[in-house]
């Protein structure tokens, strides 16, 4: 039979690097995107083309809101695993930021998230083991300047994780979170040389992480070859704010 695994934010470079690695396992996968259409069936191409006994089905839905959530939601037929990498900064001092954003935040890290995965549970319960992994923040740990509304929502993921584990574990559900440093990505691409440079410095292993790396992490989560991991929050990042 085969196995279906959600990929939220599969349109992302961390997301389509998931994909990738889990396709690659075996896993078929529903494709989640929001905006970027073309890099989403530009990935279901490539993967339908080189696992052709898998499935790549291709879900629509804006996580910021409940409907969206919803539509994901009557989306899925089976599901044995859950990735969530789908998300958006926000880099604004707390007292410019409008309660418009924070709720956009909120809803896209943490309440539809939770809303998708309550509503699914039913069928990761159908699998004598199942996982979820969302994709955090070293910021959820930590917290950073100028990013304090997106620090909190991390943090929640991170919370909402450790305590999601001890409801489900006896289900057969591992629920885990990966809290990325600075990953070498677009959205990391408007840092200047004096930026990069300076948290390059801050960096043990001296450079920025790449998404293939947190990839290969979700697919060892995923494997079968951790299933006495759950609850665990895990960072990726070269000892930066360790």
């Amino acid at each position: 039979m085969k196995k279906f695994a959600c990929v939220f934010g599969a349109s992302g470079e961390i997301g389509q690097a998931i994909c990738i690695e889990m396709a690659k396992s075996g896993w078929s996968l529903y494709l989640h995107f929001h905006q970027n259409m073309e890099a989403v069936l530009h990935l279901q191409e490539k993967l339908s083309t080189t696992y052709q006994d898998q499935d790549f089905l291709i879900i629509h839905a804006d996580l910021s809101s409940t409907q969206g959530a919803q539509n994901a939601i009557e989306s899925i037929f089976d599901v044995e695993a859950i990735i969530f990498a789908n998300g958006q900064s926000l880099y604004k001092l707390l007292e410019d930021t409008s309660p418009t954003e924070m709720d956009n935040l909120w809803k896209t890290h943490v309440q539809n998230p939770m809303h998708i995965i309550g509503n699914l549970a039913s069928k990761l319960r159908n699998h004598q083991v199942s996982y979820i992994v969302l994709i955090g923040s070293i910021w959820g740990q930590t917290g950073a300047s100028g990013e304090v509304v997106y620090s909190a929502v991390k943090g929640a993921q991170h919370a909402f994780v450790k305590a999601y584990a001890k409801e489900a574990g006896s289900s057969g559900v591992r629920a885990n979170i990966i809290a990325p440093g600075i990953i070498d990505t677009q959205m990391n691409a408007g840092l200047n040389a004096e930026e990069r440079s300076q948290i390059l410095d801050e960096i043990p292993l001296q450079r920025l992480g790449k998404a293939k790396e947190v990839a290969n992490i979700v697919g060892f989560l995923t494997s079968g070859k951790a299933d006495y991991v759950t609850g665990q929050v895990i960072g990726i990042n070269g000892g930066w704010y360790i």
